[in-house]
């Protein structure tokens, strides 16, 4: 019999594990099967009674319960966009610490969310629907969108939000202009595969044209450091449109909090052989 975690990277915001419990919870009523929402890291220092009472769990010492209650075969499924180390490296270090001190046992890792080459067109379409929604909220047209992430040292990583960027391009229709970029990046010409930083270009975009709203599509699961209420894009939208006056930043819901996700997820565990 299978074990299924949702993982995600983890954050030391308590919105960021209550929503990994609301996906893991839905994903479980889909799947037919228990799915336990367990973070990578951090988690497990946002205090228990900010998470309904419950400590958050996070992965080494899950697989450890696991893995002495007699679980030998573990599926991981994860709340990540595209191939970050966190994947390629940490879970598969964590797992090989555990190998001397049970019998052998099986640990398989789900595509992420956004797999390239070929990629996830429902992804895009989500992204899509979230900027129009936040469009309808100013009353005008969309007409400049930027698609930010939390940027990555990891090449790959970056090509994941270049591929969605392209196909919401070619989704909101040629009207648009979608720029991209990232909350961090390393300095130095090594990293401009990873784009401008937010705020950089928000006022770039302001001093080219304030009359002009900017929709940004905020390619994020869950609120944390970055997204959401009190994080730095809020932080930043309030800098910038107070330096421009009558310049207006207005950020897409989280994809976290589209519907549609689950059924990303669902195709991911549908697909690993048995």
């Amino acid at each position: 019999m299978r074990t299924i975690l949702l993982i995600d990277n983890g954050s030391r915001r308590a919105d960021s594990t209550l929503n990994l419990r609301r996906l893991a919870a839905r994903l479980a009523e889909r799947a037919g099967e228990p799915v336990l929402p367990v973070s990578l890291l951090h988690s497990d220092q946002v205090p228990a009674d900010r998470l309904d009472g419950r400590p958050a769990d996070t992965l080494a010492p899950t697989l450890h319960r696991l893995l002495t209650q007699g679980a030998r075969d573990v599926v991981l499924v994860p709340l990540f966009f595209g191939p970050s180390r966190a994947l390629t490296q940490f879970v598969p270090d964590t797992a090989a610490a555990l190998t001397d001190a049970f019998d052998p046992f099986r640990l398989r890792i789900a595509s992420e969310l956004c797999p390239l080459p070929d990629g996830e067109p429902r992804l895009a379409e989500i992204l899509a629907e979230q900027v129009e929604q936040a469009a309808r909220a100013t009353g005008r047209p969309v007409t400049r969108v930027v698609l930010v992430d939390h940027g990555s040292p990891v090449p790959e990583v970056t090509a994941v939000r270049r591929w969605l960027g392209e196909r919401l391009a070619q989704r909101l229709g040629p009207g648009v202009r979608v720029e991209q970029a990232v909350m961090e990046r390393r300095a130095g010409a090594d990293y401009d595969f990873n784009g401008p930083l937010l705020e950089d270009l928000l006022r770039d975009l302001a001093d080219a044209d304030r009359a002009t709203p900017v929709i940004l599509a905020m390619l994020f699961l869950s609120a944390g450091r970055h997204a959401g209420p009190g994080g730095d894009i809020a932080d930043i939208i309030g800098r910038v449109e107070s330096e421009y006056s009558g310049f207006r930043i207005h950020p897409s819901p989280l994809v976290g909090s589209h519907p549609g996700l689950i059924e990303i997820f669902l195709s991911r565990l549908n697909a690993l052989p048995s």
